[in-house]
Parts: structure tokens; sequence; C-alpha cells
């Protein structure tokens, strides 16, 4: 607009120059000169208008480059995000396996520092054993043999020489062997996969100990082998007695947890989703609480009932 404002005043003046010319005559030398002046004016208004114009096309050919660089940046940035998003999906995806098997390789550590103990133990008690036995047998032989006698007094199996009788060389009963090592033996052999042995002496322990500190666990881990075993409903039978026969047992979540997915394993959708949910209200922010949250994304029903 400003150009255009400048060439009509510019052509006004060179109408109103020439129109004075006209009519107001004036020396042939001085119209001359003033119409140099006025075509040299033109021309340099000619020649700002071009320059204007490139420069206009120069900033409008700069301002595209970087409308396209900043379009081809935010594409960029929209694939990454993309990427990104894809990444976050795969974490959380692979999250709950990777957690699952962390849990199932420290519980394995565990176990097998549980069954280094009861190796030990079990070497400790037969060590006692022994210790007991020998006794015994001095005992036996100090009291079988003649006050002064020598050794060699007279041949083995002769009256009086002190060897004891078949019925005396008997040794001695062995003594009975403790809570702690049963349970650490049944516990071994559960983790090496002897569910046969494992459960008769868990069933022993429960039998002989039924008062001790470790009869849940016990019951738990029966529930455990039938669970290993594909025996539901058996294991949901020895999952139910740690319910209600200990309800101060730290396998209290873990006994609801089981019994739930097990009752899922039978079809049991509506009781075992009950179960899960439970889990999830009763023992928040534990382990067994996430693993029930899992199950519950697995068959698709929410943590809570809507």
């Amino acid at each position: 607009m400003r150009t255009r404002w400048i060439l009509l005043a510019l052509a006004a003046m060179f109408f109103g120059a020439v129109g004075g010319a006209i009519f107001a005559p004036q020396p042939a030398g001085a119209v001359n000169k003033d119409m140099i002046e006025l075509q040299q004016q033109v021309s340099q208004l000619l020649q700002g208008q071009q320059d204007l114009r490139s420069d206009l096309d120069s900033n409008s050919a700069t301002l595209k480059t970087l409308i396209q660089q900043s379009l081809d940046g935010v594409n960029q940035l929209n694939g990454q995000m993309s990427s990104l998003q894809k990444a976050v999906q795969e974490v959380q995806a692979n999250t709950g396996s990777s957690i699952s098997s962390m849990t199932q390789q420290t519980q394995g550590i565990s176990d097998n520092v549980q069954d280094v103990q009861a190796r030990v133990a079990k070497l400790a008690q037969q060590m006692t054993d022994i210790q007991n036995l020998l006794q015994s047998i001095d005992a036996r032989v100090a009291g079988n043999s003649p006050a002064g006698a020598s050794s060699d007094a007279s041949p083995a199996g002769a009256p009086g020489s002190g060897s004891a009788s078949p019925d005396n060389s008997a040794s001695a009963p062995m003594a009975p062997i403790s809570a702690d090592t049963l349970y650490r033996n049944a516990l071994r052999d559960y983790n090496s996969g002897n569910y046969t042995l494992a459960r008769q002496e868990f069933s022993s322990y429960l039998k002989n100990f039924p008062e001790n500190d470790l009869t849940s666990n016990a019951q738990f881990y029966l529930g455990e082998i039938y669970y290993a075993q594909n025996d539901f409903k058996s294991a949901i039978a020895a999952y139910d007695k740690v319910l209600a026969n200990y309800p101060k047992s730290f396998k209290q979540g873990a006994s609801l947890l089981k019994k739930g997915m097990a009752e899922l394993e039978l079809g049991l959708k509506v009781s075992g989703t009950r179960d899960l949910r439970e889990v999830v209200h009763r023992f928040p922010e534990s382990d067994e609480a996430r693993r029930a949250e899992e199950q519950l994304h697995q068959i698709g029903a929410a943590t809570s009932p809507r």
C-alpha cells in the first residue's frame, strides 16, 4: 500500500509538472531539466519497488523454509513419542513376568539356604545319635566286664569274658527326630520335587508337632504339593485349613491367593474372582496382592466389584 501511494504521488507530481509546463510556458532548457529529474525520480522509485519485492520474496522463502523445518521437527518428535510409548507398553507388559521370575529366583535361593541348613541339622542330629550310641555301648561293655579283668583274660565268647550276648549287643534306640529337622527335610524334598516323601514328612510334622510355630507352613506346603500335582480340590481343602485353623499365620495371604488360583483352574470363576479380590483387599501392597491383580487382569476382571 505504501508503495502504491508513493507511485500515485509521483504520478500526480509528474502530471502537475507537465500541466505546468503546458499552461505556464517556461524556457525549453528548464522544462527538459525538470523532465530529466522527474524521470530519474521515477526510475529510483521503480528500482526501490523492485528491491522491496526481492526482499519480500527472500523473506517469504526463508519463512517457508523455517516452517518446513518446524513441521519436520514435529513429525520427528511424534515418531520418537510413538517409539517411546511402544517401549513403555512393552516394559509394562513384561514387568509382571519379570517380577514373577525374580520372585521365583528369590524363593529358590531361600529354599536352597533352608536346604543347606536342613542338611547341616541332619548331620548334627546324626552325629548326636552316633555319640549316644557309642556312649550306650561303652556303658554296656563297662557293666559286663569283670572287675580288674584285662581285655585278653579269656577268649572271645568264653564265660566271664565280658563279651555281650546277642541280646545285649543290640544297639540303643535312635533318638527321635526333632521338629526342625523333620520340617527342613520335608522342605528339602518338596523343593527337590520329591512330592510323595515331602507329603509324608509334612503330614508327620502336623501329627507330631501340632502346636509348633511352623505347623501352618507345613499345612500350606501340603496344599502346594497338591497344586503342583494338579489335584486342585485337595489343594483347596489344604489351603482352607490354613485359613480356618491358623488366622495369625504368615501364610494367610499366600493360601488365599493359591486357593483362588486353584478355583480358577477348576473353572470356578465366581469364587476364584472373589478370593483374589479379597487378597487385594486384605493384603494391600504385598506380593500376593500383586499376583492376585495379575490373575484378575488375565481373566478380564476388575480388582474390586463394580
